[in-house]
């Protein structure tokens, strides 16, 4: 990443989260016609926050599972949209009434109706992670920056109030210099009749369908790629459970970023209720920002302080698409667009073949 490149994407990190992405006192005109590909439990949770994001009718559904497809477009109907059901997403996609698509289906499927959505002019909003591989993501990647329309992943901790904040407060330099990265992720299992999670040549394995949420907050905040990653991981409590499970149950891995910065981050599965849970912190010369509550530590002293925080109270996914159609309509280039997204996913996948292969592994390598 260049000079230029770092102040273009830093610059980005610190856009308002405002009011103005509720997208109050829009004309009829003005009405954008959204489509939706996938609504099991993430798409449909989607579906139900984009229904209530003013300006927008959704006008098709497509989902292979006959039940979800009929209770998403009963959700959307109930809500004043009359929406037609489709069970091949193609059929979807050669409609010219549609503006907007949001594609929530198993990873494997990201990069091919991505792409597809991307060709036909569609703005797309794409769940995360990008796609498998640093290939798929690169694909991705060239599809966006010759689209016609914008594309926007699916990270949307980036709109969370408190994070939004807190980034703002670290690329103010409100810490000092940024010089160490800390997150882990200590939950239960993930549900086990959603059978594609534990399946990694579906999902990229946890460390890219999961961590990937908290790796792209720490490449925002460290304002690069990482330079190399090495880590070791397995499953030592969940084997074979569920019965053809590929995917780890632990794992912990460190990157090494430019400027001497380091990253530490541990995943598990299998964490008591109520013992670890999720932390996401940045450590500067100055002091450190727990990233999820928005709350600050000097250095040397004791007792931790609030930062101020817009949209206080707002859910992220909610901000996330109100942003999304902001940007839709006004061709704005997303805080979550595609080249951030393959730098997280890349970053995530990184991580990923060091603990495979028990090594230091080189970002140029990818």
């Amino acid at each position: 990443m260049n000079e230029s490149d770092r102040r273009s994407f830093l610059r980005a990190s610190v856009t308002s989260l405002g009011s103005s992405l509720l997208l109050q006192g829009q004309s009829p005109n003005d009405t954008v016609r959204v489509a939706f590909i996938g609504v099991g439990t993430r798409g449909s949770f989607l579906l139900k926050n984009m229904l209530t994001v003013p300006g927008i009718t959704v006008v098709a559904i497509c989902d292979l599972d006959p039940e979800r497809l009929k209770a998403a477009v009963s959700a959307a109907t109930a809500a004043g949209s009359h929406p037609e059901a489709y069970s091949e997403y193609r059929k979807l996609l050669d409609r010219k009434d549609i503006d907007a698509v949001v594609i929530a289906t198993p990873v494997d499927l990201h990069k091919e109706m991505a792409i597809a959505a991307l060709e036909v002019g569609k703005h797309v909003y794409c769940e995360k992670p990008m796609a498998l591989d640093a290939e798929q993501c690169r694909m991705v990647t060239t599809a966006a920056a010759n689209a016609k329309g914008i594309f926007q992943q699916g990270f949307q901790l980036r709109h969370d109030p408190n994070r939004a904040a807190s980034m703002k407060f670290v690329h103010g330099g409100g810490l000092g210099k940024v010089v160490f990265l800390q997150g882990y992720r200590h939950t239960g299992d993930l549900p086990r009749e959603t059978a594609w999670y534990f399946d990694r040549t579906r999902s990229g394995d946890c460390i890219v369908e999961q961590a990937c949420h908290i790796i792209d907050l720490m490449v925002w905040a460290a304002g690069s790629h990482p330079l190399r990653a090495y880590g070791s991981g397995g499953v030592s409590v969940y084997k074979n459970q569920p019965p053809g499970r590929t995917t780890m149950d632990n794992y912990m891995v460190v990157y090494e970023f430019p400027n001497d910065v380091r990253f530490e981050f541990s995943h598990i599965f299998f964490d008591p209720p109520g013992f670890s849970g999720i932390k996401e912190r940045v450590y500067g010369s100055g002091g450190a920002v727990d990233l999820a509550t928005a709350t600050w530590t000097e250095l040397g002293r004791r007792g931790e302080k609030k930062l101020e925080v817009p949209d206080q109270g707002k859910d992220s996914t909610f901000l996330s698409l109100a942003a999304f159609i902001d940007n839709a309509r006004g061709r704005k280039k997303p805080l979550n667009h595609a080249e951030s997204a393959q730098t997280s996913t890349m970053t995530a996948i990184l991580g990923r073949r060091a603990i495979y292969e028990r090594r230091v592994v080189e970002w140029t390598e990818l």
